[in-house]
């Protein structure tokens, strides 16, 4: 059962050719056995699940039916559940139970999806890699000696190893498509403000969206349907009505009119990689879509603007987190100010306390101009050139990343290489677009993804192109050794 889509345990469900409790109980088995080679869960949640799953078969006995009812799903470990711990991958939050549920875990709960767990992450979702977790390191089951990617690693790595068939992320600057790339998976980073932020424990509240991770666009498909919607929570979700996007995976790519940036294919680019989009590219041209070259100039300082803008919000996001009222506290403070210090410098980590000083840096008198002001005027521009390419073209295609994932450890020494990994994602983030990374080839035995991205509110289009690749090759189909 564990290979299983969930389009195809909504087929099998609706049949009665096992159960949800059955599906159930066969997964946490599967976990209990492979996530410790992984270590993709931070909390196992069996009790919920096993009665989530109950609850959903007695809805179908009942004559309810639904694709996610009785579906089972993980979420990344930065959506609030009730009563569960919340700990977005860090010490400061080793201890902290959410209250309420987030919008996203509310919604897909009431749709009839059973959780069992929580995913590792990057702590606080800054990372690249999945090395920064309070929990260690995520390991890539293509090769468990490479990293899945970041910071949604460990829903990716856990969908990829088929311990379940789908799982929740979050993309503030590629993290669910980087993820998708090195696990060969596909991931959707919807517009900003598709879907509800509230009860997501934010990063950079202007850049993080929530999203799916699922082995295919069908599958990604059914589980946004699930958490996209208008929320009066959050004061940046949009109120745009949200379509069907399973009804428009099969239509026509005749005449689509892809793009493709001369701006990806620099020096900082495998080759190989390379190799692997243009043949992506001939695929989709033999279903009927209509390539032209198009320019983003100001790609080039995507990666410099958003790490100014990104740690900026960090740094004010991050100040809650004080040892005072929730989280981390240390023991035996002498007074505040050594409570404060003490809590924040003991209960944070290195990456995440290096982009709380380079943001508190920006946004301080006399650099506020320099840096903070000067990078949103960057990311204005940026936006601008996705908008002009958008009149000439139907959709943006490139690679998901440069390189396939390296080796646990291989970038920690050195965070600017580990940034640099994000050259081509970050930019639907400071646009606020829609991006998806579809599985691509292999090299040296390591998943590749091509990115799609499209105008806003066009996650639909971006489905349909993923899912017309996916009836045509047979990517998405591999499954990593020993899973």
């Amino acid at each position: 059962m564990h290979h299983m889509t969930l389009a195809e345990i909504a087929r099998g469900l609706a049949d009665k050719k096992f159960s949800s409790e059955e599906l159930t109980k066969a997964l946490l088995a599967r976990i209990a056995q492979l996530d410790p080679q992984l270590n993709s869960f931070i909390s196992l949640t069996e009790e919920l699940a096993l009665g989530q799953a109950k609850a959903a078969d007695a809805r179908r006995a009942g004559g309810e039916s639904g694709a996610l009812l009785g579906a089972p799903i993980a979420h990344k470990d930065l959506f609030c559940t009730q009563g569960i711990r919340t700990s977005c991958g860090s010490k400061m939050l080793d201890n902290f139970k959410a209250p309420y549920d987030a919008t996203v875990v509310a919604k897909l709960a009431a749709a009839g999806t059973v959780t069992l767990g929580k995913t590792n992450m990057d702590e606080f979702a800054m990372g690249s890699a999945n090395e920064s977790s309070h929990y260690g390191a995520v390991k890539n089951p293509w090769n468990l000696k490479h990293v899945p990617g970041g910071s949604s690693g460990g829903s990716a790595a856990a969908v990829a190893a088929r311990l379940l068939p789908a799982a929740t992320a979050t993309d503030t600057g590629g993290s669910i498509r980087q993820p998708a790339a090195f696990t060969n998976l596909t991931g959707l980073k919807p517009t900003y403000g598709r879907v509800s932020r509230w009860g997501m424990i934010a990063y950079a509240s202007s850049l993080d969206q929530g999203g799916p991770l699922a082995r295919t666009a069908e599958d990604c498909a059914i589980l946004l349907q699930g958490m996209a919607g208008f929320d009066p929570n959050d004061s940046t979700s949009i109120d745009e009505p949200v379509p069907d996007y399973s009804a428009s995976l099969n239509g026509s790519l005749q005449g689509l009119r892809i793009g493709v940036p001369k701006e990806y294919f620099g020096a900082g680019l495998d080759p190989r990689i390379a190799d692997l989009v243009q043949n992506s590219i001939k695929e989709l041209e033999k279903l009927g879509a209509i390539i032209k070259e198009i320019s983003l100039p100001n790609m080039q300082h995507a990666i410099p603007a958003y790490y100014v803008i990104a740690p900026a919000e960090a740094s004010s996001n991050l100040s809650r987190f004080d040892g005072v009222r929730f989280g981390y506290r240390c023991e035996n403070p002498q007074n505040l100010v050594d409570l404060y210090k003490r809590s924040r410098g003991e209960g944070f980590g290195a990456e995440v306390q290096r982009r709380i000083m380079v943001g508190t840096y920006a946004l301080s008198a006399g650099y506020y101009d320099a840096y903070y002001l000067k990078a949103q005027k960057i990311r204005r521009l940026v936006k601008n050139d996705f908008m002009a390419a958008f009149n000439e073209v139907d959709i943006i295609l490139g690679p998901t990343t440069p390189n396939p994932a390296w080796k646990l450890g291989a970038k920690n020494s050195d965070p600017i290489a580990e940034y640099l990994e994000d050259v081509y994602t970050i930019t639907a983030n400071l646009a606020g677009l829609p991006g998806l990374s579809m599985p691509a080839g292999f090299v040296d035995g390591l998943p590749v993804g091509v990115q799609l991205l499209a105008p806003y509110f066009q996650e639909g289009r971006l489905l349909n192109v993923a899912h017309q690749y996916q009836l045509n090759t047979d990517w998405h189909t591999r499954t990593p050794t020993g899973f």
